[in-house]
């Protein structure tokens, strides 16, 4: 690294809300004045401003994205005998959380360009007792919901949205979350629309749905001390919203500029002895969580990117058929090859819409400079 040139972060949350940083002083200031810390009219604010970002419907938040999906799950009634079907290179907590809601997670390869659930190995997963299926907004980008949706209907399954990386992407012409039974958002720090802790949130059309998710995160209450099913405390508090609800307004312009900053990588990398995954269908079907790249002998790459002030991480080393938390479910490497392939090889670059174009070019040619050096 030259002496003139700082360290690059994967992301950085500080350098990320610096320019609204006195609208989330503001926010929070007015929480605390309130006195009102749990399920009051932050929270409301915040659902109501959100459900119409997504075009209507209802939004409930909740304590955490894993939270959502197994609040999800549970309020379809998926149990102990029901099978989930999801992609076996996302983050664990989305299979964490099809365990906690007692249902059996059951996976399914991806595509090899995209890192998406594959439909047509959707279609070879599906079993009697399959409930639901989960597909995964993996880096950002929306996956096949139409056809995804054509198998849910032509076998009577659910489907609920893992859009956690994905706030914003958009399938044809609505946005990712809102196509299925549910969807279902994180919050946490770091996502295309961040709060400072844990949280997460619930979309769904139907009011009844809605209801249901209200009580389940909430010990289950219908009224104080009346329970009318066994629920659990995940509920998105005030100071949580009121963030979230000053960042809202910008996250539109926040993806735009991850766009943008997408499109110089890929211009730069091009021809490089590296992977990239393949262009998306439409320009804002990827809000660009992530910007990965797949690489042969990365711990080599990272360390040469490391040496230049670059930080890089892995989303995710591991796929979680090969988890030893999942061990129990009886899989061995080489059952998901696609997943199990993207996960040996898969690169997260630094990015953020904050980043400049010059950190852009900095990063790309520093990769370029490490592959054409034997560091691949």
């Amino acid at each position: 690294m030259k002496p003139t040139e700082r360290e690059l972060p994967v992301f950085d949350v500080r350098a990320h809300d610096r320019a609204i940083l006195t609208e989330l002083q503001a926010a929070v200031a007015r929480v605390m004045q309130s006195g009102w810390f749990i399920l009051g009219p932050e929270l409301e604010r915040f659902e109501q401003a959100f459900a119409d970002w997504l075009g209507g419907g209802h939004v409930v938040g909740v304590g955490s994205g894993t939270d959502a999906l197994q609040l999800a799950l549970t309020a379809i009634g998926a149990g102990t005998r029901d099978a989930v079907i999801t992609a076996p290179n996302t983050a664990v907590p989305t299979v964490s959380a099809i365990t906690a809601a007692g249902a059996r997670p059951v996976f399914a390869d991806v595509e090899p360009g995209s890192a998406l659930i594959d439909p047509e190995r959707i279609a070879d997963a599906i079993a009697p007792n399959t409930r639901a299926i989960v597909p995964v907004h993996l880096y950002g980008r929306a996956a096949s919901l139409d056809a995804i949706g054509e198998i849910a209907r032509r076998h009577g399954l659910a489907v609920i949205e893992d859009a956690a990386q994905a706030h914003g992407a958009r399938f044809r012409d609505r946005p990712v979350g809102t196509w299925g039974e549910l969807g279902c958002f994180s919050f946490y720090p770091s996502k295309n629309l961040g709060a400072y802790g844990d949280g997460g949130a619930v979309w769904t059309a139907d009011a009844n749905l809605a209801r249901r998710l209200k009580q389940l995160r909430n010990y289950g209450q219908s009224d104080r001390y009346r329970h009318e099913t066994v629920g659990i405390n995940s509920r998105l508090d005030e100071i949580q919203a009121a963030v979230l609800a000053a960042k809202l307004p910008h996250l539109g312009a926040w993806n735009v500029r991850r766009q943008q900053l997408a499109r110089i990588y890929r211009e730069r990398l091009q021809g490089l002895p590296l992977e990239l995954p393949a262009e998306p269908s439409a320009p804002d079907a990827h809000v660009y969580h992530l910007f990965v790249v797949r690489v042969h002998r990365r711990d080599r790459v990272r360390a040469a990117l490391e040496a230049r002030g670059i930080a890089t991480q892995i989303h995710y080393p591991v796929p979680v058929h090969l988890q030893p938390a999942y061990r129990h479910l009886g899989h061995a490497e080489g059952d998901f090859p696609q997943a199990e392939a993207w996960c040996r090889e898969t690169l997260s670059l630094p990015f953020s819409p904050v980043m400049s174009e010059n950190d852009v070019l900095r990063v790309a040619d520093a990769l370029a400079a490490a592959l054409a050096t034997g560091d691949s």
